[in-house]
């Protein structure tokens, strides 16, 4: 919807998908970036990896910042699982979310000021920096529609 209001909002996050075959999707965000989604019969990402790898990506782009400030990373990873149900009432969902951070740092004091940080440093993205967690764990309502 390039011509919602809401969409100029300086809060405001949105992304387009245009089918491209049956269960294929281009998705577009608003600083032209392209991706393909797609279900799980190739090698496109599938929604449900794709919330996991905003998990992911948002929790570690925090830690991140946060130790960068004492010593550049040797390596940080995440690995983000779930398992995905159906639920007693028919609902598809993911429960067990999970992720779990490495990191190694390079010896001396700073890299031993960024591995005393890193746990504090995921701590604080879960529980107050990262805006995909919290929307999971605290929900937000949906409005889906349709327009002709």
């Amino acid at each position: 919807m390039p011509d919602d209001p809401r969409m100029s909002a300086p809060t405001a996050r949105s992304v387009t998908l245009h089918r491209t075959s049956l269960g294929h999707y281009e998705v577009r965000n608003v600083r032209g970036g392209t991706m393909t989604v797609g279900n799980g019969d190739g090698a496109d990402f599938t929604p449900v990896e794709l919330l996991l790898a905003a998990l992911g990506s948002c929790t570690s782009a925090d830690v991140d910042y946060i130790v960068s400030k004492r010593a550049e990373p040797d390596s940080l990873s995440a690995h983000v699982t779930a398992d995905k149900i159906r639920d007693e009432a028919g609902r598809n969902r993911l429960v067990n979310l999970a992720v779990e951070l490495a990191a190694a740092f390079p010896e001396g004091a700073d890299g031993d000021a960024a591995r005393e940080v890193l746990p504090r440093a995921a701590q604080l993205s879960h529980d107050r920096l990262c805006t995909v967690s919290r929307t999971i764990e605290l929900g937000s309502p949906i409005d889906t529609h349709t327009v002709s």
